[in-house]
């Protein structure tokens, strides 16, 4: 079970959360990299909590190189006694060149290729040998011993990423430790028509991530609605999300939700996502019936599910009860271990 932190919590409100999501029994934080510096929010996670995960999902691989993500994760890795775990993700490129400055290429190779640079960083780090990685968007054949930090005690961080279009999904099967899902391939149709098939070539571990709509009675279900309208009418404003639109016969709003997002009409976005949209796209259910729906969506096809974190503490109990509810829904089969690839100790072949 993994509680997701809110975007705008940044290193100051961070602890306290991650205290009271172990207190609950989550077995992992989700940190996002939105508005704060992700590995600087995980860093205040780890320092609050002793058991519980701590996974960036997602920090945004293509603005930084591989070296200086290795290096943050690597001190991630050794302060938490091995609880940090490493999510990268590409992001779209409006992002990456609009509002990074940064270059945008193709992005699966690309990121196939930067997870095999972190694996031979990490090798280099952990053993002291040569670094030399060859690949066709990273190249790194210099690490002074002077600037190798050295082995930390534990296992490489693994790394997850996530990913909605086929082929990024592919690549994620082929190369990742794990896989959250994006909240609009997290539905199980999505998951069961678009996802799983395509992660089928690999092994990960798979996080859905269905962003359920809940509180204590149907009254508070309602009160929060609204809020959550604005969220996917955002959310599905965006181009590449409209295929899981189109699999619930929702290809018209997606397409005047991108139009409108064009135009900069945000305002108006959300009056377009009615209740019943919102019930196809999500879980909606009170904290007593959430897990019996969750079971129905979920049973054997992942390994686990993503939560919100109410705000306020009253229902924790209530809380509670559901994360141990939730935690007897079967998984999915546990995946073989995946080996290191023989590409993270020398020149890899082509992407």
């Amino acid at each position: 079970m993994v509680a997701t932190a809110p975007a705008a919590l940044g290193p100051a409100e961070i602890g306290a959360f991650s205290a009271r999501a172990e207190r609950l029994g989550f077995d992992t934080i989700h940190v996002s990299e939105t508005v704060h510096d992700p590995f600087m929010v995980a860093a205040f996670a780890v320092q609050a909590t002793t058991a519980i995960t701590v996974r960036t999902s997602m920090v945004l691989a293509f603005p930084r190189s591989p070296m200086i993500t290795a290096y943050a994760a690597w001190d991630l890795a050794r302060v938490s006694g091995g609880r940090f775990q490493l999510g990268i993700a590409s992001q779209v490129r409006g992002n990456i060149v609009g509002r990074f400055s940064t270059t945008w290429s193709e992005p699966v190779s690309r990121m196939a290729d930067y997870i095999r640079a972190l694996r031979a960083i990490f090798h280099a780090f952990h053993t002291g040998d040569r670094l030399n990685y060859v690949g066709t968007h990273y190249t790194f054949d210099t690490l002074q011993p002077y600037f190798n930090p050295g082995p930390i005690g534990h296992p490489a961080p693994q790394i997850w990423t996530g990913g909605v279009n086929k082929r990024m999904v592919a690549m994620a099967g082929e190369m990742a430790d794990g896989y959250v899902c994006h909240p609009t391939n997290s539905h199980p149709t999505i998951l069961r028509t678009q996802t799983l098939p395509a992660l089928a070539g690999g092994s990960p571990r798979v996080i859905a991530n269905p962003q359920p709509l809940m509180a204590a009675t149907h009254e508070e279900i309602q009160a929060l609605q609204d809020a959550r309208r604005s969220e996917l009418a955002f959310l599905y404003s965006t181009p590449a999300y409209r295929r899981q639109l189109e699999e619930f016969g929702l290809g018209e709003l997606g397409a005047t939700l991108s139009e409108m997002a064009r135009r900069s009409a945000w305002t108006g976005l959300a009056a377009h996502v009615s209740d019943d949209v919102i019930s196809t796209l999500l879980p909606v259910g009170t904290y007593d019936e959430l897990p019996t729906l969750l079971e129905s969506w979920y049973a054997g096809r992942c390994a686990g599910i993503v939560l919100a974190v109410p705000a306020s503490p009253e229902d924790d109990d209530r809380l509670r009860l559901l994360l141990e509810r939730c935690r007897a829904i079967p998984a999915a089969p546990e995946p073989l271990s995946r080996p290191e690839p023989p590409t993270a100790r020398g020149r890899p072949g082509p992407t």
